[in-house]
């Protein structure tokens, strides 16, 4: 079940990123033709990129931007409907969800308190990322704020830290499978680190975000979950 929920944790984040890039592109696009004079060499210096970035992030957390960008822009392959990545979003939450509520059932009923606690942990840190991914579903369809969103983030990158170092702790220095994923709960955190700093602090990172989206969705989540739906690898 593992393998099945790091697979749509890396597709998510994929086209979670694409999204993400195409917003800061289309905001950057759409602030540019009510840019005054000055405005416009700030926008050389890099103050129009800085629009975008930001604009991007008001997207991820719902808000709507007061610009609507050009036709050009929405042509662009990178550029994603809101409401269309919010399908994949509330598909990939609920199977985290699905999957975290069996867990902690099997864990509850587990017959060994030790094997019980660690199907529950697991239940537990799978549900920190899929509400996650339903938080940001319903942020596009309400367009409401995403300063608690980042907030929610934080807690997640502070949480991930702690599974990752209890991760290296405690497992076995031949296990790849464990090793991969302890790796990948300091990616995780270094993510949703970032968008505490795109959602709440409103950091003009927006571009990097998507960008280290996919990159992490890919090597931490997707390529891992490939290996162990194959047979190739396996938790200890």
């Amino acid at each position: 079940m593992t393998g099945v929920v790091l697979l749509y944790v890396g597709v998510v984040l994929i086209v979670n990123g694409i999204w993400l890039i195409g917003q800061a592109r289309a905001a950057a696009a759409a602030r540019m033709p009510a840019m005054e004079t000055a405005a416009i060499r700030s926008t050389v210096r890099g103050g129009g990129g800085y629009a975008g970035e930001a604009a991007a992030g008001q997207e991820l957390g719902g808000e709507r931007v007061a610009a609507l960008p050009p036709r050009d822009a929405e042509a662009h392959p990178l550029f994603i409907q809101n409401r269309e990545v919010a399908i994949l979003n509330i598909f990939t939450g609920f199977i985290g969800l699905a999957i975290a509520v069996t867990f902690i059932v099997d864990g509850g009923l587990a017959r060994i308190p030790a094997v019980g606690l660690v199907s529950i942990r697991n239940g537990g840190a799978i549900l920190l990322f899929a509400f996650t991914y339903l938080w940001v579903a319903y942020n596009q369809y309400a367009n409401a704020g995403g300063r608690a969103l980042g907030w929610y983030s934080a807690f997640v990158a502070v949480t991930a830290i702690v599974f990752g170092v209890y991760t290296v702790q405690n497992t076995p220095d031949s296990n790849t499978a464990d090793l991969w994923l302890a790796a990948n709960w300091f990616a995780w955190a270094i993510l949703w680190a970032m968008f505490f700093a795109l959602l709440t602090l409103e950091l003009p990172i927006a571009r990097m975000t998507g960008w280290a989206a996919i990159l992490i969705g890919i090597g931490t989540s997707w390529a891992l979950a490939i290996a162990l739906l194959w047979g190739k690898l396996a938790f200890a």
